[in-house]
């Protein structure tokens, strides 16, 4: 079973919507974007546990929290799915349901048309619809699932129900599931969640109920507490006949079955001590082990299981995050993620990414990132990918030509912060992501391609050619083209010969013996050395180096601090010029 697509209306942030997924997939996308309205939206439709809320949905849940219209027609939250890849069981169980879906067209096909249809791009589907609104009569707000076909011109649609919703198999895991709430006996939790898959109903509730009520706490006269409780019965023989209000008792709890399924948890040893605590009070590493632990015993129980997972990277190192990825996707048919981790957009080829944004109206457009042109597959799963996706999860990039200027752009902003910090902001603090193109010919390429994806995009490169200047001012919205051939002599033109001088004295007995050393007080043959070493050590952050030995900000060359000015002023416009311009 698969989720095809979902279309979403008047939910939350969301005003409309239409999502398509490509099997496994993650969606990035800005904060607030709506990744998490978009998996909240499925599990309205898919979700047996939203059943369990009464109602389904509130005032909060419709966009805008417009939920009613005087003397009118109430608006609706509406969220259609479409599921295919169908088991043998799943079409069996929805048999008087299922629609077909024709991938070559991407449309349900018409009742009657099924025979002129190409088999071979044709598959049974089945069509699910969420629909919830405000009614006046009942004073309430109403909300359920029913399937979309057959269609129903008048009356009331087929409910997808509970059972249903089972028999599909969709499995939302909040941050609380899989957190504080994964190891307690809590409804939807991941424990409660195995126990309803392997049909287990724990006969423990009235037992431990039975002895909680018959425990008396502090009767022990040292306690001091039995004597004020006897001073209660005493006064209150005052007021009401005798036979009330007798033997006071403190005792555990009140506690229900409800209320104990939210109080039981796991205990787990803490130590070599062996001392047990609730496994909340593990490190949050191990709380997200133990979540994958339980997440493999979910999808080898269930065997045919949709997983939307928020998120998976929180409080986990890169390699934990990429077993969660690559175990969940071996053990279910679909898994959704979102994500803010340039370690899990590693796992996915570009096509099972999708890029999420939503307007101002609440419109949210999703689009599925294509793969590079002029990248070759190879490339990309090797020194590629991990660029490529903290790119892909930044607003604002700025692409340059070589690994040199990749080190020295971030370092100079920093370096100058720290000196002038009322003046300059390192990139991060600006939101800036460091793209290599790798060449300066692919500057421009990749410049179009980004700004498609709608990020921000600035380029730093050498001097060019006027065609090539023209094409990279083209393609990208900030470019800062250098009045020198290198960046190399961009340095050693615009540096002070003091600090040329104390770098080359630091590198001391490190000087590379392929390298003719510099002649004493020549200040020429310094700025040669010194250009030859620079190169030779190109990728290796040493004009990075140097530019963080800077102890006045005037030191940095003057180029570069225009360079990072101007960046700052375009991304961080000043009150007087916002104010113009509105």
């Amino acid at each position: 079973m698969k989720l095809l697509y979902i279309d979403i209306q008047n939910f939350r942030g969301i005003s409309s919507a239409h999502i398509e997924f490509n099997g496994h997939t993650v969606l990035i996308g800005d904060n607030n974007a709506g990744k998490s309205t978009v998996f909240e939206a499925i599990d309205l439709v898919l979700g047996p546990d939203r059943l369990n809320r009464m109602p389904p949905i509130d005032e909060h849940d419709f966009h805008g929290g417009n939920y009613y219209i005087p003397g009118g027609e109430n608006p609706k939250i509406r969220i259609e799915v479409l599921i295919v890849d169908l088991s043998v069981e799943q079409k069996r169980h929805f048999s008087n349901h299922l629609e077909y879906w024709d991938h070559a067209k991407g449309l349900i096909v018409v009742e009657g048309e099924i025979e002129k249809v190409d088999k071979e791009t044709t598959e049974e589907a089945l069509r699910v619809e969420f629909v919830g609104h405000y009614s006046e009569e009942d004073d309430d707000f109403i909300g359920e699932t029913h399937f979309c076909s057959p269609k129903v011109d008048s009356g009331t649609p087929t409910r997808f129900g509970k059972t249903d919703k089972r028999e599909c198999g969709f499995l939302y895991l909040r941050a609380l599931r899989t957190g504080m709430r994964a190891l307690s006996m809590e409804r939807g939790s991941l424990l409660d969640v195995i126990l309803r898959i392997r049909e287990v109903r724990p006969k423990m509730w009235e037992s431990v109920l039975e002895q909680l009520r018959q425990t008396d706490v502090a009767t022990d006269p040292a306690a001091g507490v039995n004597d004020i409780l006897v001073g209660i019965q005493s006064a209150l023989k005052e007021f009401v006949p005798a036979d009330w209000g007798t033997e006071p008792h403190l005792r555990v709890s009140d506690l229900t079955r409800e209320h104990l399924r939210k109080t039981l948890t796991i205990f787990m040893s803490t130590s070599s001590s062996g001392y047990a605590a609730p496994f909340y009070h593990q490190g949050m590493g191990t709380i997200n082990t133990m979540v994958l632990a339980l997440l493999s015993m979910i999808a080898d129980e269930k065997k045919n299981v949709i997983f939307a997972m928020e998120e998976p990277e929180i409080a986990i190192p890169p390699y934990t995050q990429k077993r969660i990825i690559t175990s969940i996707r071996s053990k279910s048919t679909q898994a959704i993620f979102s994500s803010h981790s340039p370690f899990v957009l590693e796992e996915f080829p570009p096509e099972n990414i999708i890029l999420v944004r939503r307007d101002s109206q609440g419109v949210l457009t999703s689009q599925p990132v294509s793969f590079l042109a002029g990248v070759k597959p190879k490339a990309y799963s090797n020194e590629f990918r991990l660029r490529f996706a903290e790119a892909l999860l930044a607003k604002r990039i700025l692409i340059t030509e070589g690994a040199t200027e990749a080190a020295a752009y971030p370092a100079a902003a920093r370096r100058l912060n720290e000196l002038a910090p009322m003046a300059y902001s390192s990139l991060e603090a600006l939101g800036v992501a460091i793209f290599d193109a790798q060449s300066d010919s692919s500057i421009a390429k990749m410049g179009e391609y980004f700004t498609n994806l709608g990020k921000t995009v600035l380029a730093v490169f050498d001097k060019q050619t006027d065609e090539a200047s023209k094409l990279i001012r083209e393609k990208v919205a900030h470019p800062y083209e250098s009045a020198y051939k290198g960046f190399e002599d961009l340095l050693l033109t615009e540096m002070p010969i003091e600090l040329l001088r104390q770098y080359y004295t630091e590198i001391g007995k490190e000087w590379p013996t392929s390298i003719p050393a510099a002649k004493n007080d020549d200040d020429a043959d310094l700025k040669r050395a010194l250009g030859e070493y620079l190169r030779w050590k190109k990728g290796a952050q040493a004009a990075a180096e140097l530019i963080s030995m800077c102890t006045d900000a005037m030191q940095i060359p003057a180029s570069i601090r225009s360079t990072i000015g101007d960046i700052e002023t375009v991304l961080t416009p000043r009150p007087n010029e916002q104010s113009s311009a509105v």
